[in-house]
Order: structure tokens, then sequence, then C-alpha cells
């Protein structure tokens, strides 16, 4: 029910009274932690402050001219529909849902063209930090939106409008929005147009129905499992990032969404948004997005720089009230810290007599001395507090988790099969080392992870290794490439379906389109990097699965041979791998066309 003032309370009285509830209650949910130990309080809470900003966005509405007479200025309207926008995202980062993503845009572009906050602006410090702050925000809803021409627009306005405040106040207070437009140019410099061909979302004009995935045999596999909950942390020392985004936690943030409506840029009818919003000119993300065949996204909590409390705390909250049918995913990619002492017997981790001790971090196995390894969330020579050991994971192996971890000792972490606590965790590994790429540069931390480009773009990063990068990249070439990748994956994912010897562990998520998806993309990514000529039986360079795959999908077949070939050959990059002898494109191959034996 509206809000209205009683004939005894002047409306700019009332409306005053309303704004300091609003802003208490706003207070309080901003303090708040993301992941609360009860979601139903938690929200709860929300819709409560929620309502009480949808009853002063509607009051202020209906009686402007009053409250303009009794003092009531642009700014502070522009202030309510941040303080709703900032609702908005905070309830899409903490649930996931992108309807909120989509309502979060629609305040932010009536702030934006409605110039709430131009008028004295630059007589007024706190309202020229309010406009940063608030085109800061924006950007960082656009970028989840992919809506890259309106990123580029508010940056060119971002610059600008720093400028003029450097000139116009003290210089000294604007040098951290300096950084904040190196990070967002650093950004956008790796994550090109070239690596956004296709969305990194999942597409339902790309990627199959999840109804239409083929299930495995009951005798396989005695459940399904669905992913619901996700922990998505990277850090690497200079690493590319926008605010608390890595690029690596943006790249998976987006691989485990659903592409609105499974379209891309799609745009429709300009319509009024939630509470009486403008949308004159822009896309409808709310219809877009609205498709009830489509289950809800999973929940994902994006830590940036953890401390191993903070990232124990999410988990257990997380593993408390994982539904019966979910698992949760957990994908960790930072430098290793921690060596093995004996550096001739790494291998001595995949073997079944290897033991964690909890209580050290550390392996115990056939007599090798080990030190801690562990991944490395901050600085150094801080007790541990930013360092997480695979024995760290081990408790929360009574539910069900896949693990991806992309890190040079993510070895470390087959330690945990056998030592869990009832459920069999999986494991996407990467490789110890790193293969230079010459089309984006030599260093990492200027685009990312290769293998978690594999996992979330994997066509882009087969042409990274082959050196093709966006500005040679012809469309043709890549969409045959695509649709023959697009083909592979759907025979990869009906051989592992229909294996007797795949392991239960991977045969209960194969039902799941988004980790199904995952775990194809790895499969190719092995397989590339298998055949690849420069690491080419190189272990250090191929990544690893735990449990083992059936032997079917392995890069040693002809069939996996076959689909490297194929995707090589589009690109006139055959030279580039190493086949076995005798290995032919289907279409050269005499006769029936059955699978050859390796060599």
């Amino acid at each position: 029910m509206q809000a209205q003032p009683t004939p005894n309370i002047p409306v700019s009285e009332f409306y005053w009274t309303l704004l300091h509830k609003a802003d208490k209650k706003f207070s309080k949910i901003r303090e708040l932690p993301y992941y609360h130990r009860n979601r139903h309080e938690y929200d709860a809470y929300f819709y409560k402050v929620f309502k009480v900003y949808t009853q002063l966005w509607k009051f202020q509405q209906e009686n402007r001219q009053k409250l303009v007479e009794a003092g009531l200025r642009r700014s502070e309207i522009g202030e309510i529909a941040s303080r709703i926008a900032q609702l908005y995202l905070g309830q899409y980062m903490r649930t996931s849902e992108a309807s909120y993503l989509s309502e979060a845009y629609i305040f932010y572009e009536a702030i934006l063209s409605r110039e709430y906050f131009k008028e004295g602006m630059f007589q007024d410090l706190g309202l020229a930090s309010k406009q940063l702050r608030f085109i800061s925000r924006f950007l960082m809803v656009c970028l989840l939106l992919n809506r890259r021409e309106m990123v580029q627009q508010l940056l060119n306005q971002l610059r600008v409008l720093v400028d003029e405040c450097k000139r116009t106040f003290q210089e000294t207070d604007f040098k951290e929005w300096k950084l904040v437009i190196q990070e967002i140019v650093r950004f956008l410099k790796a994550d090109t147009a070239f690596m956004n061909i296709r969305p990194l979302r999942y597409s339902l004009v790309l990627d199959c129905h999840p109804d239409s995935l083929p299930h495995v045999s009951t005798s396989v596999a005695k459940r399904s499992l669905r992913l619901r909950d996700a922990i998505l942390s990277s850090y690497h020392h200079n690493e590319v990032k926008f605010s608390e985004l890595t690029l690596d936690t943006f790249r998976m943030l987006q691989c485990l969404e659903w592409e609105p409506s499974g379209s891309f840029y799609q745009s429709s009818g300009a319509k009024n948004g939630q509470n009486g919003a403008p949308a004159s000119s822009r896309i409808n993300y709310s219809q877009d997005i609205a498709d009830p065949t489509l289950p809800s996204n999973p929940r994902k909590a994006v830590l940036y720089r953890p401390s191993v409390t903070h990232f124990l705390a999410v988990l257990a909250t997380i593993c408390e009230e994982l539904p019966p049918d979910g698992v949760i995913l957990i994908y960790l990619s930072a430098s290793g810290a921690g060596m093995y002492s004996d550096v001739n017997s790494p291998s001595t981790l995949a073997y079944p007599s290897d033991r964690l001790n909890p209580s050290r971090g550390q392996i115990k196995g056939d007599g090798s001395s080990f030190q801690a390894v562990c991944l490395q969330f901050g600085t150094h020579g801080n007790g541990g507090m930013n360092s997480i050991y695979p024995s760290d994971l081990v408790p929360f192996t009574r539910r069900p988790l896949f693990l991806v971890i992309d890190c040079d000792n993510s070895e470390a972490f087959e330690a945990v099969n056998g030592v869990q606590k009832g459920e069999t965790p999986a494991m996407l590994l990467s490789s110890s080392s790193s293969y230079h790429i010459a089309a984006i540069g030599s260093s990492r931390q200027s685009s990312g992870s290769l293998f978690t480009i594999f996992l979330t773009a994997p066509l882009q990063a087969f042409c990274l290794l082959l050196g093709i990068s966006g500005s040679d990249i012809d469309m043709d070439t890549y969409n045959k490439a695509e649709k023959l990748l697009s083909s592979s994956f759907s025979d990869w994912g009906s051989t592992l379906v229909t294996s007797d010897t795949i392991d239960p562990v991977w045969a209960q998520i194969l039902s799941d389109p988004f980790l199904r998806r995952l775990l194809l993309r790895f499969l190719f990514c092995r397989a590339a990097l298998s055949l690849y000529a420069p690491t080419f039986n190189k272990k250090e360079f191929i990544p690893k699965c735990i449990p083992c795959l059936p032997a079917s999908v392995l890069p040693t077949t002809a069939a996996c041979q076959s689909v490297i070939l194929q995707i090589a050959n589009v690109f006139g990059a055959t030279g580039k791998f190493i086949f076995s002898e005798g290995l032919e494109l289907p279409e050269n191959r005499q006769g029936d066309s059955e699978s050859m034996s390796c060599s």
C-alpha cells in the first residue's frame, strides 16, 4: 500500500521522514554480508528496504512540485534512484537473478539521461563525488550486461569529468579516480570484441537446451545433481580487474549464467520499467530475460582476495543451505605458494597412497618430504590468513563439490581425493606451466588465464594458441570452426553418457548444462594442448581431471585427434600439431570412415 501523509502533516515533512527511514534501512542492509547464513532473513529485510524506497520514489514523483517548492533538489532525486539501483545490483550479486541487474541498468540510465547530479556539480565536491561513483557503478552494470557501447560512453564521460574536477578542486582529491580509469581501460583492452564474438553465457541459440541433453543410465549414475551455488575467486599480482571483479572471475561468472532469452544483444521496443523509471530508447532486458522454460541462474559468491576465514565462512554457509540435489562449484585462480622438496617426484601426488594431513595442510605419501602447498590470495608473510590449502576443503567434501583449480601447483589438490568425508569431488586442474601465447603477449596478468579462457571461450582460446588475434580473424572461417566444435562437443557428450566406464562422480553431473559444458571444454583444452607441437608430450603443460574420464575421450584416441585436426585445418594450422601417423581428415578417407587406431 502506498504511503500518504495525514492531513495534519505537510507533504515535505512526510517526505523527509520517509527519506530518513529509508536511509537508516539502506545503511543497515549495506553492512550485511551478501552471504548471510539465513537467506530468507536477508531476503525479508531486502524487501523491507526496497518497499520503503519504492514508496519514496513514487511519493516524490506524485508530489514533485510541492517538494521542489519545499527545497527538494534534483541531486536528491538522483540519490534515491541511485540507491534503488544499488539495491538491485547488490541483490543480483547475492542471488545471480539477472532481472535485478536489468532493473539496476534502468535506474542508472534514468540518472544519466536526466542528469540529476549535473546542476551545481562543480561547486560542490560531494556532488561531484556522487556523480563519479554513480558512473563507476553504472560501468560495472554495463560490463555485466555486455553493453559495450554504453561502457565506452561512460568511460569517456568519466575521463572528462575527472579532468574537470581536477581543474576545479584539489587534484589530490581525484588521484584515485585516475587509477579507476586506468583499471577500466586495461580491462577493456584485455576483454576485447574478439573475446566476445559469441556470448560467454549459456545461449539457447548456440548451446543445447537443457531438456534435450541425453541422460546417463541409472545403472551408472544413481542420482542427478544440479549446479546450485558457486564460489569464484582469483588473485594474481597486478592482474586485470575492475573494482573487485577480476578478468578471470568476470569470465567464469558469465559462463555460469543464461544468456537473456538465448539471444545476444537482443533489443526490443521501449517500455516503462519497474517503479516508473524512464525507458526511452533502451533495451528492455527484463522482457528478454523472462524465460519461464529456463531454471534460475546458479547463485555465485564472487570473493576478491578473501582471507581464508572469510572464504571458509562463505563455503560453510553455502554447504549448510545446499539443496539435496545440489553441487557447489569452487573456482580458485591464484599463484601457488610452497613447493615440493623432492622436485623430481611431483607425480607422487597422483597415487592413492598419498594422504593429506588436514591439520598441517601437507601431503604424506611414500616417504618423500613435502612443504605445505597452497593458493596465495594476498601478500606473503601474514601467517597464512590469505592462503587456501587443499586440506581446507576436506571438511566440505560431505557435500558434492566441483573444483576448478587454476594454479601452477593445482596438482596438490589431487590429494583431496581419498580423504573426502563422504563425497568424492570432481576436479578440473590446470597445468603446472602456462604456455606463452604470442597473440596476447607474454604476461599472464595482461590477458587472464589460458585455462580459464578455454573453459569460458574455447574457440577463442584455440585461436590465441595459434597466434590468431581479433584483428586478423576471418569470420567465415571462425563460424565454420565454431560449427565443427559444437558438433564435436555433442559427440563427446554422447560418448560420455553412453560409456559404461565413466566414474559416477562425472556421471551424476552430466545432466547439468553448465557443468557438462565446462567438462566438454576441458576435454577440448586437454586435447589441444596435448597435440600442440610446442607442448606435445610435456606433462607440465597438460591439464588434468580427477577422477579420470573414460579412455574413449583421451587425446590419444583417433576421435579426439580428428576433432583437433579438422579445426586446425579450418585455420590452415595442421602443421602446428603432432598427430598419430595415418590420421586423415574425414573427407580424405577412403571407403568406410571408421576411426583409425592410434600408434
